[in-house]
């Protein structure tokens, strides 16, 4: 019972995860119509580093010191950095001109971006699900990319939203490289960094810093659709796995497409349902995909062990298999091996 128990609020906990990420393109939307896209990025990392710091503060003596980010790890940690800077000021110029429903689907693409980077630059390989999975999702983003009523010309907002998910597929693999780290530490990073990078170029921009109240507002959306998202996730990821808890996670652009219409008032076009079903079949693939990779028939018996206790991260979509894809989140789970011999047994990841 206790573990039912454990397992029920584990999954409370990835759907809580992936609502609350989804808050943030509907909500961002309506901040944009107040203050620069630029200055609107900047807040919500700021956000997420202070709230997750604050976390942080009751964590660090409990962090074993070899799991800090060391020299090292710099050149990385500054891609990371860099990358986190454009990405987020891409994504809100993309929100402002376009429509919140199409940036909620279209953040999938980071899962094409991501896997092909891996392939190209980490020589990652690519399974043949994963490959009909990025076909279904750039078809996807293809038609959310077009302005139908202006004859099929690529909507401008959309393809800065694409340009964001590019920078943060190349943000992912460059985290990949120093994911045994502190997930705290990084997050801290990423948020106080990345978030005053972005502020001091939108400042330099023309920016100007927004009254009080859309300053906090943008900061708590940052604490709560970046930082708490990623404390979520990894707590379900615990208990579920990396498969199952990215399954429930999976649900997140659609939870975004779905606010744009009731908080944005959006009308959704045919092109929309068109697009929504490609990225549907293509998101289910990628599910599948991760999923099947966790399920072994073989002459085994199952070890699973934890890196020594350690959480480590990767950010936004969730989705990965340390074999081909790394996405967003921070989080700590199970990697299995298996001893041959010559019983047959069915190993399942549970």
């Amino acid at each position: 019972m206790q573990h039912n128990n454990t397992k029920i609020k584990a999954v409370i906990f990835a759907l809580l995860a992936a609502v609350f990420y989804a808050i943030n393109t509907p909500v961002s939307k309506l901040l944009l119509q107040q203050v620069d896209p630029a200055v609107v990025a900047a807040f919500l990392y700021l956000g997420a580093g202070v709230g997750v710091g604050i976390m942080y503060l009751f964590h660090y003596r409990k962090e074993a010191p070899e799991e800090r980010l060391k020299k090292t790890d710099f050149p990385y940690t500054l891609g990371m950095i860099l990358l986190d800077i454009a990405a987020p000021v891409l994504l809100m110029m993309g929100i402002s001109i376009g429509s919140a429903s199409d940036a909620s689907l279209l953040g999938n693409f980071e899962i094409v971006a991501t896997t092909l980077m891996a392939l190209l630059l980490f020589k990652e390989r690519v399974s043949g699900r994963l490959w009909l999975a990025i076909g279904f999702i750039t078809v996807s983003s293809i038609l959310l990319s077009l302005d139908g009523a202006a004859g099929f010309r690529f909507s401008t907002g959309s393809l800065f939203v694409i340009l964001a998910t590019c920078c943060w597929g190349l943000e992912n693999n460059c985290t990949r490289k120093i994911s045994d780290k502190s997930t705290y530490q990084i997050v801290v990073l990423k948020g106080f960094l990345s978030g005053g990078g972005a502020l001091i170029l939108a400042l330099a921009g023309g920016g100007r810093i927004p009254a009080l109240i859309y300053m906090a507002a943008a900061m708590l959306l940052g604490f709560v659709s970046y930082g708490l998202s990623i404390f979520l996730y990894i707590r379900a990821q615990s208990t579920l796995g990396a498969a199952k808890t990215s399954a429930y996670y999976a649900v997140a652009p659609f939870v975004g497409a779905f606010l744009a219409v009731i908080v944005n008032k959006e009308q959704l076009t045919g092109f929309f349902y068109v697009a929504l079903l490609f990225m549907l079949a293509g998101s289910v693939m990628v599910v599948y995909d991760t999923m099947v990779r966790h399920h072994v028939h073989a002459h085994s018996h199952l070890i699973v062990h934890r890196h020594n206790g350690r959480v480590h991260t990767h950010f936004l979509m969730h989705q990965h298999d340390h074999e081909h894809l790394i996405s967003e989140g921070n989080h700590g789970h199970r990697h299995e091996s298996y001893r041959f011999s010559k019983e047959h047994t069915m190993a399942h990841k549970q």
